[in-house]
């Protein structure tokens, strides 16, 4: 059962949740129309960044399962350590995301034929998702370290197949346009 500091804990960190869940895919969206290059500043373009960048989704997705798969064997610790793994990696891809666009031209997909539609349907469904998983993965971490464990694994069974949606399809978004990237 749950306590009522448990309940204040989630409280106490909801206003600041629901906050960061705004301001980052806002942040983002703005921020990715932002070219430095074109703005005159001379920045040498990141264009290093994609392949480490989906290597990191992979890594998280790694790492979302082998948290799962800690929780499952009673290792609540392990658990605990992979999830902040995973939530760092997600926001360094962030990071080396934004920096890429803000200093690259961004490269269109050139596939043509029925992987035309494929791609578009996966890229939409992986940044729709990624901006609905920020609140999500922030509530359900809240959950887990204030004790509230039932609720946790409640949220954590949608969080979960979402989030690690999210870092697969940003693997295969990568893979399959990289072969358009300009070197």
């Amino acid at each position: 059962m749950e306590t009522i500091e448990q309940k204040n804990i989630e409280q106490k960190y909801r206003g600041w949740i629901i906050a960061v869940s705004v301001i980052i895919p806002l942040a983002v969206a703005a921020l990715f129309g932002v070219n430095l290059r074109k703005l005159g500043y001379d920045v040498k373009p990141l264009s290093f960044l994609p392949p480490i960048y989906a290597a990191i989704n992979g890594l998280t997705a790694i790492l979302l399962f082998l948290a799962v798969s800690a929780i499952k064997k009673g290792n609540r610790a392990l658990h605990e350590k992979l999830v902040k793994f995973a939530i760092g990696c997600s926001v360094s891809f962030l990071v080396m995301y934004v920096a890429y666009h803000m200093t690259s031209d961004s490269t269109p997909f050139g596939g043509e034929g029925i992987i035309r539609p494929i791609y578009f349907f996966i890229l939409i469904t992986h940044i729709s998702l990624s901006v609905i998983i920020i609140p999500f993965v922030l509530f359900t971490y809240v959950r887990g370290i204030s004790g509230s464990y039932a609720r946790h694994r409640k949220l954590a069974r949608i969080t979960y197949p979402l989030w690690m949606y999210v870092a697969v399809t940003g693997v295969i978004v990568y893979l399959m346009i990289s072969p358009y990237y300009q070197h």
